[in-house]
């Protein structure tokens, strides 16, 4: 999921440069991609898909994958960040989301677990090996394809991911009962719903762009991914026998209690990072989750 929130207090202590950083980051016009950023399409399986890529392409690969309602655009604040400690960062909408609405299944068919891993299967042999961030439910899409092309993998970033497989949202705050009564049309909807009436209370710039993203994105899609998080297969034994890095990062007002991604990273052998925040820290704890993601990258290579 991509929805975004308030921007975070200062997080870390008052000599922490990262959380000072963050509480200062104004409302930005997120139609307005990064200077230097470099649109294209990427013949996936499932159809073209959007792409912004960003920093010279000679320096090691980072791929950015944002979630359900999400777009690329969602890593505007983040991506400039790592790009300037040397990297080179990539992308793409998922099938059926905003500028990638029209690639998908065939006619009548559904937006799958295997559909979605071999986009991003096939995007990143196209530039080969690259540090890995799946945001929400790419997280699960990440893991998937890890466990079936590690070697495509430097590290695996986790960023507010589901940290339960099986019915994925069991464990969210206050709604996690009532999860296992509600179809994926009727908690698409509901999910669309809370981000057009901003209960999250995003910045009006944000809000503005998040509502504008539905006049692309398939509503199809967004349910049908919605059906799939009820449905979460666990291959943390895999992900951890593969020996990438992990690092599993989230906001300590997620959507999932910060306990349940304490067990996630436990289980996965991975590094927690927990900021001051809610489900989008891209957007809303950049410089700490470029940080600690840095980290990831150094002590991979």
């Amino acid at each position: 999921m991509s929805i975004g929130e308030r921007r975070p207090g200062v997080a870390g202590g008052g000599d922490d440069e990262a959380a000072r950083l963050d509480a200062a980051l104004p409302d930005i016009d997120w139609s307005i991609a990064p200077v230097g950023t470099v649109f294209s399409r990427f013949r996936a399986p499932s159809g073209e898909l959007a792409v912004a890529s960003l920093g010279d392409p000679s320096d090691p690969r980072v791929v950015l994958v944002p979630g359900v309602t999400g777009s690329k655009e969602d890593f505007y604040l983040l991506a400039p960040i790592l790009v300037s400690a040397g990297y080179h960062v990539q992308s793409f909408d998922l099938a059926g989301q905003y500028e990638s609405a029209e690639a998908g299944p065939v006619a009548g068919g559904r937006y799958t677990y295997e559909l979605l891993v071999a986009d991003l299967l096939a995007f990143l042999r196209d530039g080969g090996p690259a540090h890995v961030l799946g945001y929400s439910f790419a997280g699960i899409l990440a893991q998937l394809a890890l466990v079936r092309q590690p070697e495509l993998f430097r590290s695996l970033t986790l960023l507010t991911s589901p940290p339960e497989p099986g019915q994925a949202f069991r464990g969210v705050r206050f709604i996690g009962p009532l999860s296992w009564f509600v179809g994926g049309r009727i908690a698409g909807g509901l999910m669309i719903w809370g981000i057009v009436t901003n209960k999250n209370r995003v910045p009006p710039n944000r809000l503005d762009f998040v509502r504008s993203r539905f006049a692309l994105t398939r509503r199809s899609s967004v349910d049908d991914i919605v059906g799939l998080m009820k449905r979460v297969p666990d291959v943390r034994a895999q992900v951890t026998a593969s020996g990438v890095p992990v690092l599993v990062a989230t906001g300590n007002h997620d959507l999932w209690p910060t306990y349940l991604h304490a067990r996630n990273a436990r289980v996965l052998g991975a590094r927690l990072a927990v900021y001051r925040t809610g489900h989008s820290p891209c957007e809303t704890a950049p410089h700490q989750l470029g940080r600690d993601m840095l980290a990831l990258f150094r002590a991979a290579e």
